[in-house]
């Protein structure tokens, strides 16, 4: 079964680990400052109660959350909170009640904190805007503004990101991975004034699996800097390969939650 109103997000940041995902919902309220760990959340809507559980955002204002038929939708955390209480279905029955009389959809969008993606505004996303002008072919001008807005930029991003998954076929499961550390780069943060650290890696070899995969990045965590990596370094690790590309770098695939990471020593 797939659901309608679900609006897909464009591009999405991953969670490196489950304690940043817990901080992430600390600062978005959806956790108590005490919480250790996370917890699936309701959403509601039109009589439907829906477990959901948080896999990613967009940007500060925009949660990704996804249904068990790995649907993913775009949600404002405050929105996404008010679905957590009792009465919201009450609250969103009277609203209906009385958007009926004027013939009107009640939506999201017309809510409390709505949901900042469904009117699909640039202004207020800018990250997904940075997205749309990476997968595009060809930048728009500074004048076409309007012309942005009308264009269906997400068919184009599904027809692109079917391609990738045609040309690589990406394993579930964690791998056992070796590869040669390239070079040590940083990212934009959107939530802290510091960029953030994150490691290339080159010449991919993935056991028992034939992939055409070259480079991976991952984030340059406070575990893999005790290991004093330096580029040349030759490492094994076990981690999953998502389809993520490195903001501002031509990688297309992020390593998720590394483990058993250590230097091959060389022989020489």
């Amino acid at each position: 079964m797939t659901y309608s109103f679900v609006v897909e997000p464009v591009s999405v940041l991953d969670f490196d680990s489950e304690d940043e995902l817990i901080d992430r919902c600390k600062e978005w309220n959806l956790l108590p400052a005490t919480a250790t760990r996370v917890k699936t959340y309701q959403y509601k809507r039109n009589g439907l109660t829906l477990p959901v559980e948080i896999v990613g955002y967009v940007d500060s204002l925009t949660v990704v959350i996804q249904f068990e038929n790995k649907q993913q939708h775009c949600i404002h955390p405050s929105y996404l909170k008010e679905m957590q209480t009792a009465a919201f279905g009450q609250r969103a029955a009277a609203a209906e009640a009385a958007k009926a009389d004027d013939s009107t959809e009640v939506t999201e969008a017309t809510l409390p904190a709505v949901n900042v993606l469904e009117e699909q505004e640039s202004q207020e996303v800018p990250e997904a805007e940075t997205a749309s002008k990476e997968i595009l072919a060809a930048p728009e001008s500074a004048d076409s503004d309007s012309a942005k807005q009308e264009t269906p930029v997400i068919p184009q991003k599904k027809a692109a990101a079917s391609k990738k998954k045609a040309a690589v076929q990406l394993p579930e499961d964690k791998l056992a991975i070796t590869a040669i550390v390239k070079e040590f780069t940083t990212v934009p943060n959107h939530f802290s004034d510091n960029d953030d650290e994150v490691i290339i890696y080159e010449a991919v070899s993935v056991e028992d699996h034939d992939l055409a995969i070259e480079e991976v990045w991952s984030s340059h965590s406070a575990t893999l800097k005790k290991l004093e990596l330096n580029p040349g370094d030759k490492v094994s690790f076990e981690a999953k390969i998502v389809a993520k590309k490195l903001t501002q770098h031509p990688v297309k695939y992020k390593i998720n939650n590394p483990s058993k990471m250590k230097k091959i020593e060389s022989d020489s």
